[in-house]
């Protein structure tokens, strides 16, 4: 582990490559696993108030899901997520473009109609945090349909942390960004 401030950096997220490659894998993170995006408390509160500008980006199997559901769930591990079709199949906040996975929140995002582009946990994706009170720790999560974002990633050399700069930044502040580079470059 390196430490940037008050978060550790698992050596995996400098040493690894990726990029995702949503032509190859058609964006599975949304539809596949056991449960939806996890979420930290602050972002239900966002989804409850974008939900009606979100809600006309979304499938109808999603709006179904939000409307009996809710924004967020509960999973069986006791944590907050967004909440899955069905129970145990695409984020509710799925849509499809050209037979490719979008989100819906980036959707309305990007077309003006929100100011918060997605969970943070998405955003960050392939890292995961663990949050302790006085500091974070950054992991890698290695998953079998990113194989192909790691041969992307490999083939233009972009490591993990280059790749996921922007919601780095977001998280923890350009400084700290800069901080985590010059430590990266002194290895």
């Amino acid at each position: 582990m390196i430490e940037v401030g008050n978060v550790l950096v698992h050596e995996d997220i400098i040493s690894n490559d990726f990029v995702c490659n949503l032509s190859k894998c058609k964006g599975a993170c949304c539809i596949e696993g056991d449960a939806g995006a996890p979420l930290d408390i602050r972002e239900t509160e966002i989804l409850k108030d974008i939900y009606p500008k979100v809600k006309p980006y979304m499938t109808q199997k999603g709006i179904d899901t939000i409307e009996e559901y809710g924004t967020h769930v509960i999973d069986q591990d006791g944590d907050l997520t967004t909440p899955c079709v069905e129970g145990n199949k695409e984020c509710a906040y799925v849509t499809w473009e050209n037979g490719i996975t979008k989100c819906a929140i980036e959707k309305a995002y990007e077309l003006g109609e929100i100011d918060w582009k997605k969970p943070i946990s998405c955003h960050l994706y392939p890292i995961r945090t663990t949050h302790y009170p006085a500091f974070d720790v950054l992991h890698y999560d290695r998953w079998h349909i990113c194989h192909d974002a790691c041969l992307f990633g490999k083939e233009l050399q972009v490591p993990v942390y280059k790749f996921l700069r922007d919601p780095l930044i977001r998280v923890y502040g350009s400084e700290w960004y800069g901080d985590l580079e010059k430590t990266v470059e002194a290895m």
